[in-house]
């Protein structure tokens, strides 16, 4: 190359341009060019320089080694000029220089460099001026700085706290999600409830992005002025946070709490990237200014003039913990490793159960409650090795206290209902052929209670025992039901003669009229019990029962499961209704289900697994899980066999609970409910027609029809008329709707019922040796019997009544939440129906 392009290239490229022309043409006499290869030290940090260096051409990196930290490597482009300093003023080389591709170098000897300096002072006189700014830059650039981080200080995010914890699908999306927000600078909308560490999602966001050495701020919008004082700065005056802050990241955090008036400010700075600073009264706005700040924000719910599309780059919606219970048991491991850290303590082991208790409870404050509630139970064990249940008292979710879970308080239960005996076993190894017999004897033999036992068991046991169990076992019966026993027999003979998909259940349709159904099969029953006096007719009751049969048989060869059993069977429609009453409850803990289960074996029905057995899934198609009426569990403990996880419990509960928290009412189940009212009048015509004086011509076909009609359709009349009562006289409150307080009867109606077959329970049931023995044509003679005495009957009957009717008026009260007084008309319908039926049912 020419000297003279030599010297055209230093004066365009360099800092030699301050040179004179004679300078220049001296050192371009001088250069010796050099090449040199990818990946190599040009000169190593703290040795003395040998040469100056003109990057001619290609890429060099310079840096520091630094013992404490990571080295500041500086790239150098094809013009920078190095070791002039060193040469000057003997100094050693201060940074390493690598090649990062092929280089020209032009090289200048220190002889031959020192040689101009003594020959050209210029040389010195130059590149003192140059030190000289360069130390008046230095300075302004270090006062600037220091003034800056005086500003930003109080709102410095240094680090970021922790990364996001678990193995979930929640956890690795969100990990996807920040991942993808930190690749480029658009704005970040941060949505979820309290508690979810929003601000640290903001800080993976920042300290994730190539701008992570640039500063992050994060802005309480709560704390905020009216006016942006504090972010947009004033004309003239205080520069905002924006004008410190460059192109670091600002976070606004509690976006919902931001003042109104910045709402169109935000939307400016979103859509345009500039802000106007804030002008004093009087004086004219000045000139809108462009911010490079990148803009996150985070928010329990999205504010409307956000909503705009464009806005938002990125909307990350972080999942609260109540949904990704999976990750419980990893969050509390962390934060177990944290705090025992930080005190120097030893971790402890924390036991299964506890984390189950963990993850049966919804944690409404999410990672923070969590986290405050693993400390204090750590403080709470005091050094103790194990972390179990019982230091989590806390996280017992409202809607699962006062329960006790019978399965652990008493292991031979839970043994015994997972074993065979419950209830295949007992099934088909004695009620299948019991009730063949039971039907046998009902249409073969003596036609009177008095002399077949079968139609005094039916009548005089049957009944008062399952009306007394329903307080305690709920729907149990069902599971040992011999209607439902003939339809599984009947739908595995089928499937076995003539392999086909049983149709799948229509539920909408079912859901809709399945319960009409089977209030109306109830009402012809009940009207052919009366009308045919089935009670004392024993082949007649023998074709009641054979008909429920064939209902169960007919449903359960054309639908899977037990479609009868749970939407048109009658008994199971008051069996279901009643167990709404009862003191036991079947459920499962939803943390572990949602945790824990893929499989849903409890449910669908699957091979073994674990502790799990093989079953064929809920015959009812209810998952414990969600269960929340005890109307939709029959207690045949598929699901407890099924479960692998020990999720399954039998609570013990308060009566009625789910009446006044969970309960959905259904306009059917209320017709049905008194239709069961009008049923205990109905069986009570006689007495009423003696008692009462009235002639009611009951040996009239057509007439004891209407009369009996009539019967079963009062108490709901008399019951909907004080509901209309209640709405007239409280006009300025609205009352619940007549479907939901109708429900606060329940205890009354079983009351009745319960009442009026004690008269049965309690004088015919304890003649069932003689009545057996009569049965099959033998002497009954001196057999034993057992009667209760007219009095303790009465005064039994009056105390099942009074008790029916208060406990009415006390679920009736926690299911309308109103005072008293708001309610009387209903609980004078309460109490003058009660009074009718201890006339006709005591006696007194």
């Amino acid at each position: 190359m020419e000297q003279e392009e030599r010297v055209n290239w230093l004066r365009q490229n360099t800092l030699l341009h301050v040179l004179s022309e004679e300078v220049l043409e001296a050192i371009a006499a001088v250069i010796q060019e050099q090449s040199i290869q990818e990946n190599r030290r040009v000169v190593l940090e703290d040795t003395p320089a040998e040469a100056l260096y003109i990057l001619r051409s290609g890429r060099l990196e310079s840096y520091r080694t630094r013992k404490t930290s990571l080295a500041d490597a500086v790239g150098l482009l094809p013009g920078a000029v190095f070791h002039v300093r060193e040469l000057l003023l003997d100094q050693p080389i201060q940074q390493t220089v690598i090649t990062l591709s092929d280089v020209v170098l032009w090289v200048i000897s220190r002889a031959d460099f020192l040689a101009l300096v003594q020959q050209y002072p210029e040389i010195s006189q130059q590149f003192s001026r140059y030190l000289a700014s360069r130390l008046d830059q230095v300075s302004a650039e270090l006062e600037y700085e220091r003034e800056r981080q005086a500003a930003l200080r109080p709102y410095l995010v240094p680090k970021v706290k922790r990364g996001i914890v678990g193995t979930s699908r929640y956890a690795v999306r969100q990990r996807q999600e920040i991942k993808q927000a930190a690749s480029d600078r658009a704005p970040v909308m941060i949505f979820g409830e309290p508690g979810l560490e929003k601000d640290n999602t903001a800080a993976l966001i920042h300290f994730s992005s190539p701008n992570r050495h640039e500063p992050m701020i994060k802005v309480n919008c709560n704390i905020l002025q009216a006016s942006g004082a504090e972010l947009f700065g004033r004309a003239g005056g205080k520069p905002g946070l924006l004008d410190w802050l460059g192109k670091g990241t600002l976070l606004l955090n509690n976006l919902q709490d931001l003042p109104p008036e910045l709402y169109d400010k935000l939307v400016t700075l979103l859509k345009t990237g500039t802000y106007t600073p804030i002008a004093r009264n009087g004086e004219e706005p000045p000139a809108p200014r462009q911010s490079e700040a990148r803009i996150l924000m985070n928010t329990e719910r999205i504010l409307p003039p956000l909503e705009q599309k464009g806005l938002i780059g990125h909307l990350i919606k972080v999942t609260p913990l109540r949904v990704r219970k999976a990750d419980i048991e990893a969050q509390v491991e962390y934060y177990l490793s944290l705090f025992c850290r930080s005190r120097g303590i030893p971790k402890p082991r924390i036991t299964p159960e506890a984390i189950r208790r963990l993850q049966s409870y919804d944690f409404p404050g999410n990672l923070t409650e969590l986290e405050s509630l693993v400390e204090r139970a750590v403080i709470q064990l005091n050094g103790a090795p194990e972390l179990t249940e019982e230091v989590f008292w806390a996280a017992s979710p409202k809607g699962r206290r006062f329960r006790v879970n019978l399965l652990n308080a008493y292991p031979q239960l839970r043994q015994f209902l997972r074993s065979p005996w419950w209830p295949d076993r007992i099934n088909y190894g004695f009620t299948l052929g019991f009730f063949a017999l039971v039907v046998g004897i009902l249409m073969v033999g003596p036609q009177s209670r008095d002399r077949n036992f079968a139609l005094n068991m039916f009548w005089a046991w049957w009944w008062p025992l399952i009306l007394l169990g329903f307080p305690f076992v709920g729907r149990l019966w069902c599971s040992v039901c011999p209607f439902m026993i003939y339809g599984e027999l009947t739908q595995k003979l089928s499937l076995w003669l003539y392999p086909r998909k049983l149709l799948p259940w229509p539920r909408q349709e079912a859901e809709r009229w399945g319960g009409w159904f089977l209030f109306g099969l109830f009402t012809l029953i009940l009207l052919w019990e009366e009308l045919w006096d089935l009670e004392n007719t024993a082949y007649l009751s023998g074709c009641l029962l054979l008909l429920i049969t064939a209902g169960a048989m007919i449903f359960s060869a054309l639908f899977e499961r037990r479609f009868w059993c749970r939407y048109l069977c009658p008994i199971g429609g008051m069996n279901g209704l009643f167990a709404k009453l009862s003191m036991t409850e079947l459920r499962a803990q939803q943390g572990i289900c949602s945790a824990t289960c893929t499989t849903y074996q409890c449910y669908k029905g699957g091979p073994a697994k674990g502790e799990g057995q093989e079953t064929g899934g809920c015959p009812l198609y209810s998952h414990p899980a969600q269960l929340e009426d005890n109307r939709d569990c029959v207690l045949c403990m598929t699901c407890l066999k099924a479960c692998p996880h020990r999720s399954v419990e039998l609570n013990l509960r308060p009566p009625g609970i789910e009446l006044w928290t969970t309960h959905t009412a259904t306009a059917y189940e209320v017709c049905l409910l008194f239709l069961l009212f009008g049923a205990v009048f109905l069986h009570r015509l006689p007495e009423m027609e003696g008692q009462w004086g009235w002639t009611l011509y009951l040996e009239h076909f057509g007439i004891h029809a209407g009369v009996s009609v009539l019967a079963l359709l009062v108490p709901g009349a008399i019951a909907l008329l004080a509901h209309q009562l209640i709405r007239l006289l409280n006009r300025t409150l609205k009352p619940r709707p007549f479907v939901e307080l109708a429900y606060g009867y329940l205890p009354l109606v079983l009351a009745a019922n319960l009442a009026h077959y004690l008269r049965l329970g309690l004088t015919e049931a304890g003649r069932i040796i003689p009545v057996t023995f009569a049965t099959f044509g033998l002497g009954t003679a001196n057999l034993p019997v057992a009667v209760a005495h007219p009095a303790v009957l009465a005064f039994l009957q009056a105390v099942t009544l009074i008790g029916g009717f208060w406990l009415s008026v006390i679920l009736t009260q926690k299911i309308a939440r109103q005072p008293l007084w708001n309610l009387l008309p209903q609980y004078l319908a309460m109490a003058g129906m009660g009074a009718c039926l201890w006339k006709v049912v005591v006696g007194w």
